[in-house]
């Protein structure tokens, strides 16, 4: 039986009709935010080689000091040894992520190029599922039309995708993990039950093993879940105290831990001293001084292995603390100038057009954040004040110790929601009258 011909114009006006058919299915789906992000996290990585980490410094680059805590776990040591030498048992490092690459290094090598490739694909899952409370937070705050938007920009941006792909951190984590819990504060209104809260205190117990700075946004999410939950007339106090209580449950261990090794209680980790050093001191410009950090210099790090690594501490801490009680002026200034480079980038050796492209790339985005933000408050949009609270906490640490564009990535899924909500704000303030009024019928 002779086959029918297609003609060419029906074909032709087929595959124009698929990819809107695909986008009109896909701009809503979860499941090709995730894919189409983590796709090409992968190729960004196979394709540039990411997983190739400089050998010269024995791997260090391959994941710093956690590298070196995962190497000393894998080979039997446990927590410990940051720096170079076997200096002992380390609290330098919150736990979660050293033993995520332990767990790597144990299955496929120590500091090998498969394990790289495998910590940077879980890294590149946590980012791609970032897109997920993106799309979630946008929705409820500023409509589906940005919500869309901004989780699709998330998958697709380029620079979204430079710290899963070449930092073995905890940063695209520390990302995903502050995105959603914002998105559960936001939602705890609308449910009941013990559930919401279970998962609160499981999220915020992993965020702290994770990375500690994150809980400065706890009090401020606790008492927003309280607050609205009581102008709904539901009762919240029995639901805080079992999220405290899991809460304190995931980290009695590693804080016992600690005391058995160090005599003392401190809250997951206890560098805090030498970071304020090396933001705080003689030559300080308000930068980060890499030059006193026992990674790279050898006094400092002879200082660290005859000391102890909380006599180190200590004497770093002391060091900062004297410096500023000499000169509030000068601290404050510092401060301030920490305050511009963690919103506008910190000053950093390369290229000219490269160093200028990202200082440009970052206060533009903080343009439209602050903006974006003056402006989702003024309309009294849902969740503004959360927003608010946010950006006036998260930060705070580093404007004392020092700015690092890493620091901002945590903050960068809800930066991406306010900027691109200001530019549908533009939009709808540049279309005619009649045209916006119809779409919000």
């Amino acid at each position: 039986m002779p086959q029918t011909a297609i003609p060419p114009q029906q074909t032709t006006t087929a595959s124009k009709n698929a990819l809107p058919h695909w986008w009109s299915e896909a701009r809503t789906s979860f499941f090709w935010m995730f894919v189409v992000g983590f796709v090409l996290r992968a190729a960004y990585i196979l394709l540039l080689h990411t997983y190739k980490f400089r050998i010269a410094d024995d791997h260090f680059g391959f994941g710093w000091e956690m590298g070196r805590v995962a190497r000393a776990i894998a080979s039997g040591r446990g927590f410990s040894d940051p720096f170079d030498g076997l200096t002992g048992p380390t609290a330098w490092e919150p736990p979660l992520y050293p033993y995520v690459i332990a767990g790597i290094f144990k299955l496929f090598g120590t500091y090998s190029n498969l394990s790289a490739i495998v910590l940077l694909l879980i890294n590149s899952i946590f980012s791609a599922l970032t897109s997920i409370p993106i799309f979630l937070i946008g929705r409820r705050c500023f409509g589906e039309k940005v919500a869309v938007w901004s989780a699709w920009f998330w998958s697709l941006f380029p620079y979204v995708m430079y710290w899963c792909t070449r930092w073995v951190w905890e940063t695209s984590l520390s990302a995903l993990l502050l995105t959603t819990i914002f998105w559960l504060a936001l939602d705890f209104e609308s449910r009941d039950g013990l559930k919401p809260w279970v998962q609160f205190g499981l999220l915020w117990g992993i965020a702290a093993l994770n990375s500690p700075v994150l809980v400065s946004f706890l009090p401020v999410t606790v008492l927003w879940a309280w607050y609205h939950r009581r102008r709904r007339g539901k009762r919240s106090l029995s639901g805080i105290a079992l999220a405290a209580v899991i809460f304190i449950a995931c980290m009695t261990p590693w804080t016992i831990r600690n005391y058995r090794v160090f005599g003392r209680f401190f809250f997951v980790r206890d560098n805090f001293g030498v970071e304020l050093r090396l933001g705080n001191g003689p030559g300080a410009d308000g930068t980060w001084m890499a030059y006193l950090h026992p990674s790279a210099s050898i006094f400092a790090l002879h200082q660290y292995q005859t000391m102890g690594e909380s006599s180190y501490i200590q004497m770093r801490r002391q060091q900062a603390v004297e410096f500023i009680k000499q000169d509030i002026g000068r601290f404050a200034w510092l401060c301030t100038k920490r305050f511009i480079y963690y919103w506008s980038s910190s000053p950093r050796p390369g290229p000219w057009w490269s160093v200028h492209a990202r200082r440009s790339l970052f206060l533009t985005s903080s343009i439209l954040l602050f903006w974006g933000l003056g402006r989702s408050v003024r309309k009294r949009k849902p969740g503004a004040i959360l927003f608010l609270l946010l950006f006036l906490t998260f930060p705070d640490v580093y404007y004392v110790v020092f700015p690092h564009p890493r620091y901002r990535h945590p903050l960068e899924p809800l930066i991406f929601l306010l900027g691109i909500f200001l530019i549908s704000e533009m939009e709808i303030r540049r279309r005619p009258i009649g045209e916006v009024a119809s779409e919000t019928r």
